[in-house]
C-alpha cells in the first residue's frame, strides 16, 4: 500500500511470483485473485496464469525466474522514456534475487540511459531458509547501484514507504535517471507450503517481529493515536473485509474451471484463429486472440 500511495495509477510496477498482494493494489478484485489461485475460469489470467502469473493494467506480473523481472522493469522504464509520458517503472525483487548477474546489468544500462527506474530490493532477511548473511558478501543492498544513488527505508511503516516512494519517483520524473532502494520487512511463515519456516529461525525472533513491527498493527495505532478513526470505524472495516475474503474464498472453489477448449486461447494479442499442436501431432487446439 505504501508504493502504491507513493506513485500514480499510471505508473508501472513489476514484481517477482509473490504477486497478489500487487495486483490487489494494482486495481484486481480479491474474487479473481482468489480464482486465479484456484485454477477458475473467473481468475485475472482466467484461471491458466495461476499463483505466479497474475496481470492488470500498467503491472506486468508475476514472474517465476529468479531475478528475470528486473530487466523487463528497466525495459518498461525505456518504454516510458521512449515516449515522454512522464511515467516511472517500479521493479522489486527479493534479497534472495539480489545477487543475480541480470539485476547488475540492468543497473548498468538504467544508469547509462538515466531510465525512470526505481529498483527495490524487499530484504526479509530470507531467501527461501537462507539468512542474508549466508548468501551475501554485503547486505547493504541499497548500495549495490554503484552510480545509482540509494536508499534504504523502514519496509514495515507503511507511510516510510509512502514517503520514501514519492521521493524516489519524483528523482526518476526529473530526469536524473534511477534510484535503488532497499525496503527492511519480514517474513512471517515459511516461503512456501512445505517450509514450516522455524527451522532455520525461533518462534520467538517471529512473535517479536509481530509484536512490535507489525505494519498493520503500527497504522491502526498510528490512526487511533491520532484521531484519524475510531475503535468502531476500525472494527467495522475489518468486517467488511472479512465478508470480502468470504465471497472471495466460495467464488475461488464455485466458479467453474476453464474448458480444454480454451487452454491455447490469447496465445496472441490480436491474430486470426489458428491450429496449436497438442501434447502429440494428433491432439489439436485452436487458439482465438
Amino acid at each position: 500500500m505504501g508504493i502504491e500511495a507513493g506513485i500514480n495509477p499510471t505508473d508501472h510496477l513489476i514484481t517477482a511470483y509473490r504477486a497478489h498482494g500487487y495486483t490487489f493494489t494494482r486495481g484486481v478484485s480479491v474474487r479473481e485473485i482468489m480464482a486465479e489461485l484456484t485454477g477458475r475460469r473467473g481468475g485475472v489470467a482466467k484461471g491458466k496464469g495461476g499463483s505466479m502469473h497474475m496481470y492488470a493494467k500498467h503491472f506486468y506480473g508475476g514472474n517465476g525466474i529468479v531475478g528475470a523481472q528486473v530487466p523487463l522493469g528497466a525495459g518498461v522504464a525505456l518504454a516510458c522514456q521512449y515516449q515522454g509520458n512522464n511515467q516511472v517503472c517500479v521493479a522489486l525483487y527479493g534479497d534472495g534475487a539480489a545477487n543475480q548477474g541480470q539485476i547488475f546489468e540492468s543497473f548498468n544500462m538504467a544508469a547509462l540511459w538515466k531510465l525512470p527506474c526505481i529498483f527495490i530490493c524487499e530484504n526479509n532477511k530470507f531467501g527461501m531458509g537462507t539468512s542474508i548473511e549466508r548468501s551475501s558478501a554485503s547486505t547493504e543492498y541499497f548500495k549495490r547501484g554503484d552510480y545509482i544513488p540509494g536508499i534504504k527505508v523502514d519496509g514495515m511503516d507503511v507511510l516510510c514507504v509512502r514517503e520514501a516512494i514519492k521521493f524516489a519517483a519524483d528523482h526518476c520524473r526529473a530526469g536524473k535517471g534511477p534510484i535503488v532502494m532497499e525496503l527492511e520487512t519480514y517474513r512471517y511463515h515459511g516461503h512456501s507450503m512445505s517450509d514450516p519456516g522455524v527451522s532455520y529461525r525461533s518462534r520467538e525472533e517471529i512473535q517479536e517481529v509481530r509484536s512490535k513491527s507489525d505494519p498493520i498493527t503500527m497504522l491502526k495505532e498510528r490512526m487511533l493515536s491520532n484521531n484519524m478513526a475510531s475503535v468502531e470505524e476500525i472494527k467495522e472495516i475489518d468486517v467488511d473485509i472479512r465478508k470480502v475474503i468470504e465471497d472471495a474464498a466460495q467464488f475461488a472453489i464455485s466458479d467453474p474451471e476453464p474448458p480444454l477448449d480454451e487452454l491455447c486461447n490469447h496465445i496472441f494479442a490480436n491474430d486470426l484463429p489458428m491450429e496449436v499442436r497438442g501434447t502429440n501431432p494428433w491432439v489439436k487446439l485452436k487458439s482465438v486472440s
